[in-house]
């Protein structure tokens, strides 16, 4: 009996991979990045189990580069790795301005980015990039406990 294709594709998923690109400075990239985590997720054996909250992180982290860690004319790089157990996330930019988790208020209309990063991830931090100019941004995504999709 032929294999579908829906059994091709299932069979040709990989435990663990990973993705790296440049990214212009323009408030499009964050969907762009998106995309692209979904698509290494996709192909990923359980990497569906890391998309709602990768791609929350990834739109939070990029926005954040684009708009306060990337002069006009440069670009952010987005590093993305993933394995059975986790997903993490990388943005370097050309800043090397620490980001600040702010305090926020309920009818606050921004500032709220890093929250969402701190609350939805296990881990996150940043440090200088080496070699290089600027800060590189990071966040561990694993799946929600229970969640055997």
């Amino acid at each position: 009996m032929a294999a579908t294709s829906v059994e091709l594709a299932s069979k040709s998923r990989v435990l663990g991979g990973s993705d790296e690109f440049w990214m212009p400075r323009a408030l499009s990239s964050s969907g762009w990045s998106r995309r692209r985590l979904l698509r290494l997720l996709g192909r990923i054996e359980g990497g569906d189990r890391f998309a709602d909250s990768g791609s929350v992180i990834i739109t939070e982290l990029v926005t954040n580069a684009v708009k306060h860690g990337t002069r006009r004319g440069k670009r952010v790089f987005v590093r993305l790795t993933v394995d059975a157990a986790s997903l993490r996330i990388e943005v370097h930019d050309a800043s090397s301005v620490a980001p600040v988790l702010r305090d926020i208020e309920l009818l606050d209309e921004c500032g709220r980015g890093l929250n969402l990063v701190r609350a939805m991830s296990q881990a996150w931090g940043f440090g200088p990039r080496t070699p290089g100019i600027g800060k590189i941004v990071w966040a561990v995504v694993t799946p929600v406990q229970g969640d055997d999709r």
